[in-house]
C-alpha cells in the first residue's frame, strides 16, 4: 500500500503568504506609534522655544500656561501645539495598544487620560494669568472667572495626576527587575517624590513656578518615551512570533 505524504505548500503558497502578512502588516503599528509619539512630544515641548525668545516670559515665577492666555504674543500657536500634542500622543498609545505590555493595561489607560487632558487644556486655555496678576488670582480663588479657566485647571490636574498614576503602575510592574525601563521608572519616581513638594511650594508662594514646570515637562517626556519604547518593542516581538507560528501551522 502506498504511503501518503503530507502535502507541502509550494514556496510563496498560501501558508507562507499568511505568515508574511501576519509578520509584516502589524509592524506598521510601532511605526505609527513612534511617528505620532515623537511628533506629539515635539509639540508638547514648545516651551523650549520660549527660552530663546527674550521678553516672552517676563519672570521665572510665571507659568507657561499664562503665556497661552488669549491676546498674548504667540498664544494661539501655543494653544494649538498643546492640542496637537495631546491628540498625537493619544494616537501613539492607541496605535501601540493596551495589551502591548504584559500587565500594562492600567498604565496604558492612565497615559491615554494624560494625553486627552493635555488636549483639553489646549482647547480651553486660561482666561487670565493667575501667577502674574494678583487680581486674577483673587478672582480665580473666589470663582469669579469664566468656566473656561476652571476647565483648564481641572485638565492640568488630570494631566499631572494621570501620568503620575501611570508611573506608579509602571514602577510596581517593573520593581525588582534590572531592565533599562525599570531603572528609568525608579529614577522618575524618586524625582517625583522630591519634585512634587517643591512644585506645590512654588505654586503657594508664587515663586519659580515656571522653573519647576520645566522639570516636570522633561520628566513627562521621558515617561512617554519609555512607555512607547517598551510597548513598541514588545509589540514587535509578539508580532514576529505570531508570524512565525502562522507560517509553521499554515
Amino acid at each position: 500500500m502506498a504511503q501518503a505524504h503530507p502535502a507541502v505548500a509550494p514556496a510563496g503558497g498560501p501558508g507562507q503568504r499568511v505568515g508574511e502578512a501576519a509578520e509584516h502588516r502589524p509592524l506598521t503599528r510601532p511605526v505609527v506609534a513612534w511617528a505620532a509619539g515623537v511628533t506629539g512630544l515635539l509639540a508638547y515641548n514648545w516651551w523650549v522655544l520660549v527660552l530663546f525668545k527674550p521678553g516672552l516670559m517676563r519672570s521665572p515665577n510665571e507659568l507657561f500656561s499664562n503665556l497661552e492666555v488669549s491676546g498674548q504674543a504667540s498664544a494661539t500657536a501655543m494653544q494649538h501645539a498643546d492640542v496637537a500634542a495631546g491628540l498625537l500622543i493619544l494616537g501613539a498609545f492607541l496605535a501601540a495598544g493596551a495589551g502591548s505590555i504584559l500587565n500594562g493595561r492600567r498604565e496604558w489607560l492612565a497615559m491615554v487620560v494624560f494625553a486627552i487632558a493635555g488636549a483639553v487644556g489646549g482647547i480651553f486655555p486660561e482666561t487670565c494669568g493667575d501667577e502674574i496678576s494678583a487680581v486674577c488670582r483673587s478672582r480665580e480663588l473666589s470663582f469669579e472667572l469664566p468656566l473656561q479657566q476652571y476647565v483648564h485647571l481641572a485638565a492640568g490636574i488630570c494631566e499631572f495626576g494621570a501620568i503620575t498614576v501611570a508611573l506608579l503602575f509602571a514602577w510596581w510592574r517593573t520593581r525588582g527587575t534590572h531592565t533599562a525601563s525599570g531603572r528609568v521608572y525608579r529614577a522618575l519616581l524618586t524625582g517625583a517624590v522630591a519634585a512634587y513638594p517643591l512644585i506645590g511650594l512654588a505654586y503657594l508662594i508664587d515663586r519659580l513656578g515656571g522653573v519647576m514646570e520645566i522639570v516636570f515637562f522633561v520628566g513627562f517626556t521621558v515617561m512617554v518615551m519609555t512607555q512607547l519604547c517598551e510597548r513598541t518593542t514588545c509589540l514587535r516581538h509578539v508580532t514576529s512570533g505570531s508570524g512565525r507560528h502562522l507560517a509553521a501551522t499554515g
